[in-house]
């Protein structure tokens, strides 16, 4: 056999074996560090107290580097539905029970959870940085303003936890994010689809000016959507079946009231549409649902209303209205229910492979809402 090919096999295979121990890697280095035993199984207990806490030491020391190193390498796998098949192959399973018992409970937790994903990969690409709490030396993305209504992280970490114990130190949260949102959509009564997984979480949560400037705003209008959608290499046909996800949730008043109080909004809005809204501003919520007719179904209620000027927020409605290929796409929506599904499926799946910036340290976090070490 050529040496060259010979050399190239056994790097593929070295790489194979490398990505397949890496779960048990960090499992192993996890319970060292948080329990320091690596050191006594490698010590003679013999030895004077002094040695072996020098040893102890550079155990842990050992240990600490190899982590760093796994973490800051462990963003080259491509994405596939069956990566955790031999790793954690209940992924999916535990996924699944845990959205539907939260969504039993609690069902706003379905569009809460949707609207993390959408959230999350807005930002440096879909990494589970949208979970992070604020440190001494990192600010947090759940404070910038655009996020501080996010719930829905409880449920994330229930998943967590119940991962961890299943397969230790295998699944990252991104991956959970991608899982999850895609059950909230069923329990919705909405699409399914074959989720793509091996995404890492980043180690750092972006700043909050690029977090600030990276979401969509309420008050956007179609050029600016279309830009912002742009830069994840999402077109406008995309961003059209991704906007559907609003046919689920609430907004607050403050959302659209520059909408429903508007001048000259007659010709922009249902007259009856805007009283009934500005009443929702006075009521003791100050909250509106996007959909008024089918709240927490999945559908394509969303188009049906900005074709009749019941568009909840100004960066909604600005998808209809202005004639050419954007009306007729959501023409076609409204019409045809199982187009939708089938282009919103198609698209989360594209938005989802969004990866983090080239060089970004990442891991597998072992608690959502902190790095590890």
């Amino acid at each position: 056999m050529d040496a060259t090919v010979r050399a190239q096999e056994e790097g593929d295979t070295s790489r194979s074996l490398y990505k397949h121990m890496l779960p048990f890697i960090f499992s192993t280095l996890s319970s060292c560090l948080l329990l320091l035993r690596c050191a006594p199984i490698a010590l003679n207990t013999s030895q004077p107290i002094g040695m072996a806490s020098y040893g102890s030491a550079s155990w842990v020391t050992l240990a600490l580097l190899l982590f760093i190193t796994l973490a800051a390498t462990a963003n080259g796998d491509e994405l596939s539905a069956s990566y955790y098949e031999k790793t954690c192959p209940n992924v999916q399973h535990v996924v699944r029970s845990v959205m539907a018992s939260s969504v039993a409970a609690q069902p706003r937790m379905a569009p809460a959870v949707l609207r993390l994903f959408f959230h999350d990969c807005f930002i440096n690409g879909c990494d589970a940085s949208v979970l992070l709490d604020a440190t001494p030396f990192s600010p947090s993305e759940k404070d910038v303003k655009p996020n501080a209504s996010l719930t829905g992280y409880t449920v994330i970490d229930d998943i967590k936890s119940a991962l961890e114990h299943d397969c230790p130190a295998t699944v990252s949260c991104a991956d959970v994010i991608a899982l999850a949102s895609r059950d909230a959509v069923a329990l919705l009564g909405g699409p399914t689809w074959s989720v793509p997984l091996s995404r890492k979480d980043s180690r750092f949560a972006a700043n909050p000016e690029s977090t600030k400037k990276g979401l969509p705003s309420p008050h956007d209008n179609l050029g600016e959507l279309v830009a912002m959608f742009s830069r994840l290499n999402l077109d406008a046909r995309d961003m059209t079946a991704l906007s559907g996800a609003n046919t689920v949730g609430m907004a607050d008043c403050m959302h659209y009231s520059d909408r429903v109080y508007g001048a000259d909004r007659d010709e922009e809005i249902d007259p009856y549409f805007a009283q009934t809204m500005q009443q929702s501003c006075q009521g003791p919520s100050g909250k509106a649902p996007f959909d008024m007719q089918t709240p927490m179904r999945f559908d394509n209620a969303y188009y049906r209303n900005l074709i009749a000027r019941r568009g909840l927020l100004t960066s909604y409605q600005t998808l209809y209205g202005g004639g050419g290929p954007q009306d007729n796409l959501v023409e076609m929506y409204s019409a045809d229910g199982e187009a939708f599904a089938r282009d919103f499926a198609k698209t989360m799946v594209k938005m989802g492979n969004v990866p983090p910036p080239m060089g970004m340290p990442v891991e597998v976090r072992l608690k959502c809402s902190t790095a590890n070490y």
